[in-house]
């Protein structure tokens, strides 16, 4: 397939997926240090030169994008699914911050990275919310608009903690992890009516059905770095192995569709799994076994998506329109797939 001259105009904010997946595996071959010695640093370290590399790349290539096609711009800022991949950016802020505190230890150009993100994320959360409180009744997607997709602005806060703590914002890093934690089960009951009611979201989201791993994942490690009891993160951790599972259920599904950036939907959950698994594994060695399998699937499943990214951009089958599917739902609304 030859490549869109307008190419640049379907680098949607899910892109940014790339940047928090590999952000997230370094995250996790960091704390593997402890089992595979030096070898899993300088494994971190080439992951977050490549997270580096992804974010400037695709900012860089998204300001030429608001440039040239605004109207693009416009058009994934008012959808019902893709407004929420917009978090995706200043989770990636956050992220960057975090691995490098991981690697770097306290800097000060980390702390305003982080600063930057957390606030971001912050009105990234409240613009969301407010898009509920303040949208048309008529115009209202209704339940179809409801995907793990909005885990990434709405419960996106409680990555706060991961670096907060040791950039000396214990506070505000407690109280935005609040915020998500808050967030979470709210958000999680409203998706699990939405499928008891009207079934899975479309096949073309099916991938982002992973994203129901990284809150309870997350949220385990946060506690940990907030010195939270154990036995919370543990419970955390049992809560991410079941959405693990569960999501497992759809992957012969999701694999007979054509690739498509929203398969990097995989690759920071199950990357945030393997470094909770990771951390309990210090405490409790009997885990180390589990929490190794969790960073070989986390790591084999990024290097699939580095690979088949690589492969459709180089054949033209990214950056293209992608297919639209209208889900109907009664009286609730319909909802386009991204």
């Amino acid at each position: 397939m030859p490549r869109r001259p307008d190419a640049l105009k379907y680098l949607a904010p899910n892109w940014f997926a790339i940047v928090m997946s590999l952000c997230g595996l370094a995250l996790a071959w960091n704390r593997a240090t402890v089992a595979l010695g030096e070898m899993a640093t300088g494994v971190a370290l080439a992951l977050a030169v490549a997270a580096v590399l992804a974010f400037v790349a695709l900012t860089l290539l998204s300001l030429v994008r608001w440039q040239h096609y605004g109207e693009a711009v416009a058009g994934d800022l008012k959808h019902p699914v893709r407004h929420a991949f917009f978090a995706a950016m200043p989770v990636s802020l956050i992220l960057l911050a975090t691995v490098g505190v991981a690697l770097l230890g306290h800097q000060g150009w980390l702390a305003a990275l982080w600063w930057i993100g957390s606030i971001s994320q912050l009105g990234v959360t409240l613009w969301v919310l407010a898009r509920w409180l303040n949208a048309d009744k008529a115009q209202q997607p209704g339940w179809a608009a409801l995907t793990p997709a909005l885990f990434i602005p709405v419960v996106g806060n409680v990555l706060a903690p991961l670096a907060g703590p040791t950039l000396g914002a214990t506070a505000w890093s407690a109280a935005q992890f609040g915020l998500g934690v808050l967030l979470w089960p709210v958000l999680l009951a409203l998706l699990l009516v939405r499928i008891a009611s009207q079934g899975m979201w479309p096949a073309r989201l099916l991938p982002a059905t992973f994203i129901s791993i990284a809150s309870p994942a997350v949220i385990g490690s946060g506690v940990l770095q907030l010195g939270g009891p154990t036995v919370l993160a543990w419970m955390c951790w049992g809560v991410a192995l079941f959405f693990v599972l569960w999501s497992l259920q759809i992957s012969r599904q999701m694999l007979v569709q054509p690739f498509s950036i929203g398969f990097w939907s995989l690759g920071f959950p199950l990357a945030a799994f393997a470094t909770l698994s990771l951390r309990l594994a210090m405490q409790h060695p009997a885990a180390q076994a589990p929490a190794m399998i969790a960073l070989a699937l986390a790591s084999l499943v990024v290097v699939w998506l580095g690979i088949a990214t690589w492969k459709g951009l180089r054949e033209g089958t990214l950056l293209q329109p992608e297919p639209v599917a209208i889900v109907a739902v009664g009286d609730s609304g319909a909802a386009p797939a991204p």
